[in-house]
């Protein structure tokens, strides 16, 4: 018998209580969210449990919420149980002045490089990572390029008219 949203949610809260939070069912996927310094356990957890069986790392991505104080940075795990088809989501949230969090590249050897991308794009530490550096970028950038920290459009041009674009 297939596992349910319903069951990988009651199965979470039973291990860890209040620390998983934020459950929300989207077009059949289940999302979560814990804190941080938790994101190793849960992933263990995800993986170890017969029961869960969410052995294999789909995408690992960060994302950036300049609006949201506090939680200003996210990495999100996609995890894929593939004997029952199940996919979930999982979102661990940072400061932008303490961006680390625990790798998963000794559980998930696929989050390796998807960690070494979103540490060059965003600035996420991974504690214990075996080859943390820029993987796209030059080595000397000193700036991660998908923080929105900076103006999309540059407002010192006078090069080019709103009018055509349709802005004016």
């Amino acid at each position: 018998m297939a596992i349910t949203n319903e069951q990988i949610k009651q199965k979470l809260t039973e291990k860890f209580g209040e620390d998983v939070l934020n459950f929300e069912e989207t077009y059949g996927m289940l999302s979560f969210e814990a804190p941080k310094e938790q994101n190793l356990k849960v992933l263990q957890y995800l993986h170890d449990e017969p029961s869960l069986g969410f052995q294999f790392l789909t995408d690992l991505c960060g994302v950036n919420f300049p609006e949201s104080t506090g939680r200003e940075l996210a990495v999100v795990y996609h995890l894929h149980n593939l004997q029952e088809n199940i996919r979930l989501r999982f979102k661990i949230f940072m400061s932008l002045e303490q961006p680390d969090v625990y790798t998963a590249s000794k559980l998930y050897s696929s989050a390796d490089w998807m960690e070494r991308e979103t540490f060059d794009f965003f600035g996420v530490n991974f504690i214990g990572h075996p080859n943390l550096k820029r993987i796209l970028n030059v080595d000397e950038m000193d700036y991660f390029p998908l923080r929105k920290e900076y103006p999309l459009e540059d407002q010192t041009r006078i090069d080019k008219d709103d009018e055509m674009f349709g802005r004016g």
